[in-house]
């Protein structure tokens, strides 16, 4: 049996997964990722750990899931916002370098949506789109169990589908984009607004679910600027399945009910709406970065 590694680089901690080739994790590792240091420091703590532990088991290459934005053909972190200081770092050529092994490199969001097609939620499914909500707004379109990258690797970008116009936007992202508008820093950030108080975003949804009249016009207002992006998608991609996960969503999935109707209202084929909440969890990352590896 030839095994897969799946790593996913997060801005906080970097895990690693050996997987078999049903994708299922048999062992797996997590570091804390300290960013400032580079990315050789950090990646070098998995790399030692894949080749003193796994590499001699036989293992067929090596999957990773990075945020973006990346170059995917070339397996290049671009400018990512929460990996300060890893700009144009050839992640591919690295690995490859330490291990000897094949790697492919995407972005997370898209191996996320990818384990959810390949084992998930939308399994099964013929056209997929997955969208994550959490401290950013990301996307994957996923056909036939392939990801599309686009031309230029930037397929699935929605954080940049502009929403609200005149409304506020942060990182360098469009203004009035689906990012400033519904992630979870930014939903916080216009609960701090509205209650003169700072606010983190769980304590948010306390309010939310405890009836708060304030805290309930600004879900309505992201429930709201979600379905428009998901109706804006839906007419230009026609998927056969929506797919949202991310942290805002999993953790306050009452929610979907109402993003779901506010959906229906703005689609032509309101009975063909598929929208379905992720399964999979914590480890998508690292099972869709396995299936990279075919």
């Amino acid at each position: 049996m030839k095994y897969i590694v799946g790593i996913d680089i997060g801005g906080t901690n970097i895990r690693a997964a050996l997987l078999n080739e049903e994708r299922n994790i048999l062992d797996k590792i997590k570091i804390k990722n300290e960013v400032s240091k580079g990315p050789e420091y950090n990646l070098e703590k998995i790399i030692n750990y894949i080749n003193i532990n796994w590499k001699s088991k036989g293992i067929k290459g090596i999957g990773v899931g990075s945020p973006g934005p990346l170059n995917i053909k070339t397996g290049t972190i671009l400018k990512a916002p929460n990996l300060i200081g890893w700009d144009n770092f050839n992640v591919k050529k690295y690995i490859e370098s330490k291990t000897e092994l094949k790697t492919k490199v995407n972005n997370d969001a898209n191996v996320a949506g990818l384990a959810e097609a390949m084992i998930g939620c939308a399994k099964g499914a013929e056209s997929v789109f997955y969208i994550t909500v959490s401290t950013g707004v990301g996307g994957a379109l996923i056909i036939n169990n392939k990801i599309i990258n686009g031309a230029n690797s930037f397929a699935g970008e929605i954080c940049n589908l502009i929403i609200n116009e005149d409304k506020y936007s942060h990182s360098g992202l469009v203004q009035g984009g689906l990012e400033g508008q519904c992630s979870g820093p930014n939903i916080a950030r216009k609960a701090s607004e509205v209650l003169g108080r700072s606010i983190e975003t769980p304590e948010v949804f306390e309010l939310y679910k405890n009836n708060n009249e304030e805290i309930k016009v600004l879900v309505d207002e992201l429930c709201e600027n979600l379905s428009k992006g998901i109706s804006n998608i839906i007419s230009v991609v026609d998927p056969e399945v929506i797919v949202l996960g991310g942290s805002v969503i999993l953790y306050n999935q009452s929610l979907i009910e109402i993003i779901i109707e506010k959906v229906k209202e703005k689609v032509i084929n309101k009975d063909k709406v598929d929208i379905r909440v992720a399964k999979i969890g914590d480890d998508a990352g690292l099972r869709g970065a396995g299936f990279l590896i075919e």
